[in-house]
Parts: structure tokens; C-alpha cells; sequence
């Protein structure tokens, strides 16, 4: 399996962010990207590859012009206008109703956001912009006939949508990705009638890819599949619904899976049948999996109860489809355990 590195993702490091009315240390730290590239080393997998240059075309495919213009200067802007240096974070949001945000910093901010724990520093841009080259340089390998790939992505990104941040994320290194093989590949195939999806996404992160639906909420050319908490009771709380199927041309290629909480090894894999079983009645040609690892029992930030060794487990049944499939990497905040579920996942599904 190639790995893929982003080389710049320590220069995206915030102080802090606000949970839960809570000043918090940053969940999403640079360490995880360490942690986990020490383990995959310690596995012997092969040593990681820097990305190929950035595709900005292939970013603002999915993404909006104006949306990337304004990661890329939204901090100098910032502090060229005297506010707070530590990062760019909101304290307001236009909500219904309310007249569109002048083009003051902080009003930016809020327009582009939708929660406080994706504040901007210095070099939150360059960090995200080498998680999408990652993403896209494990799609070009696909492409190019590799049978899998490892894009470790920080920052993650499968809550930023076209034109908005939040989550820890801000450019959808998964959509991307999915985007770049749907337009560069064809797939053959019928489902029920309907056209075969070309490629599909499988998110695993516990919290649903509410941007990475809302990218492919009405195409037929991806089809999205999501096993997450259901947001009546967590995060992102408004999209991850089970009656979410997806619009116009995209009507029925969007499936979401909401899971209790405490969910175990067995429920889960359950589930994860589920999707894979949708996956593939919809003979896709390729497969990106967003996967996040805060399913796992302790995770701070999750609810689940899943273990290790069925990281492994949900590797084996994925590769069992006989895909091309990148991996992409989102969450996951248990530290201690994150490198050893990761090469669980890869190693489950290269047979090991």
C-alpha cells in the first residue's frame, strides 16, 4: 500500500478551540499525524511519499473560488485588522433572516464557518492545502493502477462543504479525491435501473460527513455512505438523518447509517455490512473511505465502544469488495491508541 504524507500539516497548530461553551486545547493537534506515521513505520509499512504539487483546479472543482480565496488570507487579513493574533475564530453567525455579513474579517469568519473548532492560524492554509494534494495524489495512483492507498491527511476534511469550514476541517480532502476519479474514470453497471455510481465513499468516522454529502447530495456519479452517531444526539446535529437519500439526479445515491451509542464490535460490523452491501449493488469502479477512528471505546470525542482488532476486521471486509480504494484519514483523538488502530485498519485490509 503507498502512504502518502503531508509534509505541511505542523504548520496548522490553534491554541485552542471552544467546545461545548468551553475554551478547550486543540483536539486536532499535529502529534496525531506523528503518532500515527511512527506506527505505520513500526508495522513496516513502506516509508511515506511526499504529495504531488497541488491541483488547485482539481480543489476548486468542488470547493468555491471565493470560499479557498478566503482560507488563504483569511488570518493576515485578520491581523492586519488588529484582531487577535492566536487565530481566526467567529463570534457571530448570520443566521435565517438576517442580512448577508459585510466583508469585515469578523463577519467573514462567521460566513464561512458554522462552529468554533476550526479556527485559522498562520499556516491552517498550507496544511490544508497539502492534505488535498495527499487525497489527490492517492487518487492519481489509482488512476494509474495502484490498488490502494493511504493519504494521511491533517487536517481532516470531511465536514468543510463548498463553501464553508467547520469540524477541524477545511477542504474536503475525500471529496476532492472522489471528485477527481468520478471525472477521470468510467464505471459500468446497473442498480435497480438507476446508473452505476463511478465512485463511492464510505465514511467511518464516528461524527457523519455532513460536507461530503452535501458536495454529492445531487449527483448520481458518487454514491455516499455513512455509519455515524446519530446526530439527534451528536455532532454535526443537523444532517446525517436516515431519511437523507439524496436530490434531483441524486436521488438514492445518499445513504446514512445513524448508530447508537455504546455500539460494540459486533453491532458495528453489523452495520458496516449494511453499507458495503449498498456499495456494492452499486458496482462503483473505485472506493474512498473516510476514515476516522473515534468509534474507538474512550475516544474523547465519541461514544462507540469499538476495539482494535476490529479495525482489522473492518479492513478485511472492505478489501473484500476488490476495489481500488484510497483511504483518507479524518479523526480519531484516543491518542494513545490512534497509530495502532490506523495500521489495524490498512494492515486488516492487506491480508495481515
Amino acid at each position: 500500500m503507498r502512504i502518502i504524507t503531508n509534509p505541511e500539516q505542523g504548520r496548522h497548530d490553534p491554541p485552542f478551540e471552544i467546545l461545548d461553551g468551553q475554551v478547550t486545547p486543540y483536539f486536532e493537534a499535529p502529534r496525531r499525524a506523528a503518532i500515527i506515521a511512527a506506527a505505520l513505520a513500526e508495522a513496516g509499512f513502506p516509508a511515506p511519499e511526499t504529495p504531488r504539487p497541488p491541483n488547485l483546479d482539481a480543489i476548486l472543482a468542488v470547493h468555491a473560488d471565493h470560499y479557498v480565496a478566503y482560507l488563504r488570507h483569511a488570518y493576515e487579513r485578520w491581523v492586519g485588522a488588529g484582531r487577535p493574533p492566536e487565530a481566526v475564530l467567529p463570534c457571530t453567525f448570520p443566521l435565517r433572516g438576517m442580512r448577508a455579513g459585510t466583508a469585515s474579517p469578523q463577519a467573514q469568519a462567521a460566513s464561512y464557518c458554522f462552529d468554533l473548532s476550526a479556527p485559522i492560524v498562520a499556516g491552517t492554509y498550507a496544511a490544508a492545502l497539502g492534505s488535498a494534494a495527499a487525497a489527490l495524489t492517492g487518487a492519481a495512483l489509482l488512476l494509474e493502477g495502484e490498488r490502494a492507498a493511504y493519504a494521511l491527511c491533517r487536517p481532516p476534511g470531511h465536514h468543510a462543504a463548498r463553501a464553508m469550514a467547520g469540524g477541524y476541517c477545511y477542504l474536503n480532502n475525500a471529496a476532492i479525491a472522489a471528485h477527481h476519479l468520478a471525472t477521470h474514470s468510467q464505471a459500468s453497471g446497473s442498480f435497480w435501473g438507476m446508473s452505476p455510481a463511478v465512485v463511492a465513499v464510505l465514511d467511518i468516522d464516528i461524527h457523519h460527513g455532513n460536507g461530503t454529502q452535501a458536495i454529492f447530495y445531487e449527483r448520481s456519479d458518487v454514491f455516499f455512505v455513512s455509519l455515524h452517531a446519530d446526530p439527534a444526539r451528536e455532532y454535526p446535529y443537523y444532517l446525517g438523518f436516515a431519511d437523507e437519500r439524496g436530490a434531483g439526479a441524486g436521488e438514492g445515491y445518499n445513504l446514512n447509517l445513524p448508530l447508537p451509542a455504546g455500539l460494540d464490535d459486533e453491532a458495528y460490523l453489523a452495520a458496516l455490512e449494511t453499507a458495503l452491501e449498498a456499495v456494492a449493488a452499486y458496482s462503483p469502479g473505485y472506493l474512498v473511505v473516510s476514515a476516522g477512528f473515534d468509534t474507538f471505546g474512550g475516544d474523547p470525542l465519541g461514544d462507540m465502544a469499538l476495539t482494535t482488532p476490529c479495525y482489522a476486521r473492518i479492513g478485511r471486509r472492505i478489501a473484500q469488495l476488490g476495489l481500488p480504494t484510497l483511504f483518507v484519514q479524518e479523526g480519531g483523538y484516543a491518542i494513545t491508541e490512534l497509530g495502532r488502530n490506523v495500521v489495524a485498519l490498512l494492515a486488516g485490509f492487506e491480508g495481515n
